[in-house]
């Protein structure tokens, strides 16, 4: 598969979830692999970069990541919201989500993770980091991010490039109850006036 995606430098990544959006985690372990949304992640770490991200311990998902050792994590475009949240409505252990919603995937060139770029503005692969009392008590995941890329329309020297002419490509982030606000218009503040006397 020829990607569109261009490689995010690793000292960018977190930049990838800093604003808050809806992502799609996909997991594999053997011949079992899901994807399901999750409304909570966040960057932790810059260098090396981590995320934290919250899995219930008691989906499938968590089961896979668990075993392996690993996990995707994929930012949703607008045009993808159907399947955002048709992914986070059932559990992958009624069948695989990705053949049930039509959805395309490939191995991730680090970990193998599936990944998907059509209806994503971005990816990451993750390296689990296992902390167990977060993960028990919390459902809290943390991960280091090994590999990222995104559509170089949408995210672009280190930076997402918001505007009408790839609204497409604008994060989806969860209201609850199957409703999403997209990211849109963006607005820069000037420079802080100097507060030297």
């Amino acid at each position: 598969m020829q990607s569109r995606f261009e490689p995010v430098a690793l000292a960018h990544a977190c930049r990838l979830i800093n604003h808050g959006p809806t992502v799609l985690v996909t997991s594999r372990h053997g011949e079992k692999r899901n994807i399901m949304a999750a409304a909570w992640s966040m960057p932790v770490e810059f260098s090396p970069p981590r995320i934290a991200i919250v899995i219930d311990k008691a989906t499938f998902s968590r089961e896979l990541i668990a075993a392996s050792g690993h996990f995707g994590v994929c930012i949703p475009a607008a045009s993808f919201v159907q399947e955002t949240y048709a992914v986070g409505s059932v559990s992958g252990r009624e069948g695989d989500k990705f053949e049930r919603f039509g959805i395309a995937s490939f191995d991730g060139p680090v970990l193998g993770v599936p990944l998907i770029e059509d209806g994503a503005a971005a990816w990451m692969e993750c390296r689990l980091i296992p902390e167990a009392h977060t993960e028990d008590a919390y459902d809290t995941c943390f991960a280091e991010v090994v590999n990222a890329a995104a559509d170089p329309l949408a995210f672009n020297g280190g930076h997402w490039q918001f505007s009408d002419a790839n609204a497409a490509l604008h994060t989806l982030h969860h209201l609850g109850a199957g409703n999403f606000v997209v990211a849109g218009k963006v607005i820069s503040a000037a420079k802080p006036a100097s507060l030297d006397v």
